[in-house]
């Protein structure tokens, strides 16, 4: 039986062993997949502990994505990029760091949701650590272009500049977001967490995909998404499944069937 896992703290929330359990179930895999709480100072004797044991790979979430960057011994461009790491790879003495943040959203919008990113509009509310995760993948999908909205407009900006070489990135401040309707709107902000709503022109939502990364309740993003007329309005649920596919298929080389872990989570 090959051991997985997930760090967190706090942990007891997590989805990922019910995922990731049928997605052994659907492979014919012999895996057994932890929760395992870390202390908040002292990941990395947690990670090794687990190591020491022979497990295999681990997923890392808040607030050790960075942790886990510093702990990796390799790194994908994803990871490089993203400046986190949410998954690991031991091979041997070598730690793969991976983070699969931006390909899950990035299958969840094409795949699940049949939406093509190519030659889209795209605006990410908020320049923080989920968004630095997941410009990569949207910017291979080579956007027409991608603009990032801060609350701090520096932020955004110097986001936006870290990634130009990728693509065609910009970023202001939230009150500089325009009346004029965009393609897709994803927040990344942490807003949702603490039940608001980003202060922002309505008039963006008319007719765009609203896509929130927060996952299992309906948020103020969402609720604005549809009083402005939103074409589409979908969590992050799929996102979330999508990454943890994306984790499965780098430590086992096997891709999993998202679409029956998704409606069995939504049910």
């Amino acid at each position: 039986m090959n051991r997985y896992g997930v760090f967190g703290n706090p942990i007891e929330h997590s989805l990922s062993p019910v995922i990731h359990t049928q997605f052994a179930q659907q492979t014919g895999l012999d895996i057994r997949y932890d929760k395992i709480l870390a202390p908040i100072d002292d990941f990395a004797r947690s990670a090794q502990s687990f190591i020491d044991q022979g497990a295999k790979g681990f997923n890392i979430t808040v607030p050790f994505k960075i942790d886990a960057f510093n702990l990796a011994t390799q790194l994908t461009l994803n990871a490089q990029t993203a400046g986190a790491v949410n998954t690991i790879k031991i091979d041997g003495d070598e730690l793969m760091g991976e983070n699969t943040d931006g390909i899950g959203l990035v299958n969840d919008l094409t795949k699940n949701l049949n939406i093509d990113l190519n030659n889209k509009t795209v605006l990410i509310l908020g320049a923080g650590g989920a968004t630095r995760g997941i410009l990569l993948p949207l910017l291979k999908q080579q956007t027409k272009r991608l603009m990032i909205a801060n609350r701090t407009a520096s932020k955004a900006v110097q986001l936006a500049k870290d990634f130009s070489d990728y693509g065609n990135t910009c970023g202001f401040g939230l009150d500089k977001v325009k009346d004029d309707p965009v393609d897709v709107i994803i927040n990344a902000t942490s807003a949702s967490l603490d039940g608001q709503m980003p202060n922002i022109s309505s008039g963006v939502a008319n007719g765009a995909i609203c896509y929130d990364l927060m996952y299992g309740k309906q948020t103020p993003f969402m609720d604005w998404a549809q009083a402005n007329n939103a074409n589409m309005v979908v969590d992050g649920l799929g996102m979330l499944v999508e990454q943890a596919a994306a984790a499965f298929e780098f430590w086992t080389g096997k891709q999993p069937n998202t679409q029956e872990v998704i409606e069995d989570l939504r049910s």
